[in-house]
Formats: structure tokens, C-alpha cells, sequence
């Protein structure tokens, strides 16, 4: 597995300690802000372009998966270990920061998944994924 862009992971068990704190309690701010401020792992699909691809300079790629009930939803991790279990077809990943995902959120009717097929799996529809973004203060 490679990471395509430099930065530090940050500690996931911190971040799997709010999403399990979310999963009880969708309001905790505190969690809330934890998630919002942390690093995630974003799948680079093989036939996506790289970070130097055809893209703008500074752009992320999303990758967009459609479920059978026609959902639309972007898949990040907390760690490379949930990525690998979920998706074992993905060898690359960026690391992004998850408020600056919800800056840039493309559309209201996509969802964000968060360590999907996980017991703690939070999925956040496009409203609250820009909401993130001010809860961590945009950094």
C-alpha cells in the first residue's frame, strides 16, 4: 500500500475512540471536532489519475462509489488496516485532512462513508460533511 501524499496519519485510535463515541451519540461535539480535525485515508482507485494526473493543481480526486440503492458515497479510513479489510483491491491511498474534504464537498446528494464495514461506521451526507469543516476551523 502507498501513500501518495506526505503528512502524518495522526493517531487512529484516537479518531476510532470518537467514531465509536458517535456511534452512540450523533451530537457529541467533542467527536465531533476529533474527527473533524484528523487525517484520513482517502482509495486511490488504479484507474484514477495520480496526483499529477489532468487534475488542477492542489485537486483531489474522489472516488465516487455507487451502491445498489443508487447512494453515492466517498469511502475514507482511520487506518490502513479498515481500508485494506473494506476495500483489499485498493493499493494507494492519500492521506487528507477531513475537514479540508468537507471545504470542497462537490454535491449535497453524496455522502462521506467513514471506515466503512466497520462496527464504528459513520456515514455523513453532504450538508455535515461541509459542516466538519467548521467545527475543526477549516484547518
Amino acid at each position: 500500500m502507498t501513500e501518495n501524499t506526505p503528512g502524518a496519519q495522526g493517531d487512529p485510535a484516537v479518531v476510532q475512540q470518537a467514531l465509536h463515541q458517535l456511534a452512540s451519540d450523533r451530537d457529541d461535539v467533542v467527536a465531533l471536532g476529533t474527527l473533524a480535525a484528523s487525517d484520513v485515508l482517502l482509495p486511490v482507485p488504479d484507474d484514477l489519475p495520480g496526483p499529477e494526473g489532468d487534475g488542477e493543481p492542489g485537486s483531489i480526486h474522489l472516488p465516487v462509489y455507487e451502491q445498489s440503492d443508487g447512494v453515492r458515497l466517498v469511502p475514507v479510513f482511520t487506518s490502513e488496516d479498515r481500508l485494506t479489510q473494506a476495500l483489499p483491491q485498493i493499493h494507494s491511498y492519500r492521506t487528507v485532512r477531513l475537514s479540508l474534504l468537507g471545504q470542497g464537498w462537490p454535491a449535497d446528494d453524496l455522502s462521506l462513508s467513514i471506515d466503512a464495514g466497520t462496527p464504528d461506521t459513520l456515514t455523513v451526507q453532504g450538508q455535515g460533511v461541509r459542516a466538519l469543516a467548521s467545527l475543526a476551523g477549516g484547518a
